[in-house]
């Protein structure tokens, strides 16, 4: 009697103890995979630049290999504004696998917008995830940032000046990565494959070393300003900069925001002048190194370009950058656009 009294008690703990156990294994589990959840829901902003970094020459590492085999597989998306074709080949492609899910891979939950937009028939199993660490990155940069997730967006153009490829103007392609942060530029990433050159900046952080920022702090040369314009989307560019600033105004043609935004940088022309819609991802990189240098991008009514929104995609006001000097091109421009509104 006393034994089988017994015998029920131990299986009755036994019972409670077995309730026990699964009721903490189960609390730790769902409180632990809330805890990563929690924590995977910030981003280090350092290791994000140091990924993208890698996801850009990654990207430019494909772009260079199709373009000398020659066999570009050239498709056009149709016209722009200005009548120009929207060419896409080979290079846009593949580029865009490898740094879309290069960074994807690594920051799953952040948000990444691309020119090359449905990435759904790709396949990406092969594509390895971006890097973390980069040597210069540290070199330059000692501390950190961790930010909420939902607050990054990261805009990527895996082949910036699509119609200078088809044509083999090298000297204008770049492969770019940007990350903003609320909407504002603040991490940018612009890398020239065809000479295996790479320049990066963080705003209020650091830029590249290899990076030449022009020391030129004067007015435009012999009062006569070097303004850049688009080569390929160009509209009447020309024109109203010329309207603008002078008939002695020497206007630039050239491919790429990436390739005219670092023109900006290092000094080879005193601004670059955009006035039909572009982009976001053609100039955010750009737009965040100039931030990075204390230089400026801004519409051409002086507005901040703002990139927290895949579905506002396109800038429709137009583009003004100036490393320095800003104060004395902005105003020329309002006034032109106010003129051409009355």
């Amino acid at each position: 009697m006393n034994l089988g009294a017994t015998i029920r008690i131990n299986k009755f703990g036994v019972g409670i103890i077995m309730a026990t156990v699964v009721m903490v294994i189960m609390m730790y589990r769902y409180g632990h995979s809330s805890s990563l959840t929690r924590k995977s829901s910030m981003v280090s902003l350092k290791n994000l630049l140091s990924a993208a970094i890698d996801s850009a020459q990654r990207g430019g590492k494909i772009v260079y290999d199709i373009r000398e085999t020659a066999d570009l597989h050239v498709k056009s998306k149709g016209k722009t504004k200005e009548g120009a074709n929207d060419p896409v080949t080979d290079g846009d492609i593949k580029s865009h696998l490898t740094m879309f899910y290069s960074l994807k891979k690594i920051f799953p939950e952040v948000e990444i917008i691309s020119e090359e937009l449905d990435s759904s028939n790709l396949e990406s199993s092969s594509v390895p995830p971006a890097a973390q660490y980069n040597y210069e990155v540290n070199s330059v940069i000692t501390d950190d940032i961790i930010v909420p997730v939902k607050d990054v967006k990261v805009w990527i153009d895996p082949l910036d000046a699509t119609q200078e490829y088809t044509e083999n103007l090298r000297e204008y392609v770049t492969t770019m990565v940007c990350v903003a942060l609320k909407g504002h530029a603040v991490i940018g990433v612009i890398h020239k494959p065809f000479i295996n050159f790479t320049a990066w900046g963080w705003a209020g952080k650091g830029i590249s070393p290899k990076l030449h920022v022009s020391g030129t702090q004067g007015g435009p040369k012999d009062d006569i300003p070097q303004i850049i314009v688009s080569r390929s989307h160009a509209g009447d560019v020309k024109d109203k900069v010329k309207a603008a600033f002078g008939d002695k105004t020497e206007v630039i043609p050239a491919g790429g925001a990436g390739y005219k935004s670092l023109a900006v940088i290092e000094g080879d022309v005193d601004a670059y002048i955009h006035v039909t819609m572009i982009k976001k991802w053609d100039i955010c990189a750009g737009n965040a190194i100039l931030n990075a240098v204390n230089g400026n991008m801004t519409t051409l009514d002086g507005l901040p370009i703002d990139y927290s929104s895949r579905e506002e995609y396109t800038n429709e006001g137009g583009v003004l950058a100036t490393l320095y000097n800003y104060k004395y091109y902005l105003p020329k421009l309002q006034n032109l656009r106010s003129k051409s509104l009355h």
